[in-house]
C-alpha cells in the first residue's frame, strides 16, 4: 500500500555529511512507521533508525547515536536521514522501509518488523 524511494546516497569522504531521503508514494503515509536500515558487504542487514508514526518518537542504534538524525514530514511524504560525521564503518547500500501502525520498542529493529521496502541507495565513506 506504499512504495518508497530512496535517494541522496554517493561517495563521500570520511567527517562529511549526507542526506539521504526517503519519498513514499500512497494515501496513507502518516499511519506507516518508518525506519532506515542498511547492509554492508557480506553483512546482515543492520538497523540504522526508526521514527514513529507522527514523529514524535525516534530510535537509532548505538552504532549512530549522536551522529545520524531521522525525521519525518507527513505533508510532504518524506522521511530524511541526516548522516553527520560519516565513517567508513557506515560504508553499505542504506534502506527505507515502512510497517503500517505502531512502532513498537521491542520490534523496531527487526528488519522483519516491516512490510515494505525501497530499492536502497548506496553510501560509501572513504577513508
Amino acid at each position: 500500500q506504499v512504495q518508497l524511494v530512496e535517494s541522496g546516497g554517493g561517495l563521500v569522504q570520511a567527517g562529511r555529511s549526507l542526506r539521504l531521503s526517503c519519498a513514499a508514494s500512497g494515501r496513507t503515509f502518516s499511519n506507516y512507521a518508518m525506519a532506515w536500515f542498511r547492509q554492508a558487504p557480506g553483512k546482515e542487514r543492520e538497523f540504522v533508525a526508526a521514527i514513529s508514526r507522527s514523529g514524535g518518537i525516534a530510535y537509532y542504534a548505538d552504532s549512530v547515536k549522536g551522529r545520524f538524525t531521522i525525521s519525518r514530514d507527513n505533508a510532504k511524504n518524506t522521511v530524511p536521514l541526516q548522516m553527520n560525521s560519516l565513517k567508513p564503518e557506515d560504508t553499505a547500500i542504506y534502506y527505507c522501509s515502512a510497517r503500517e501502525g505502531t512502532l513498537y520498542g521491542t520490534l523496531y529493529a527487526r528488519s522483519r518488523f516491516y512490510d515494505y521496502w525501497g530499492q536502497g541507495t548506496q553510501v560509501t565513506v572513504s577513508s
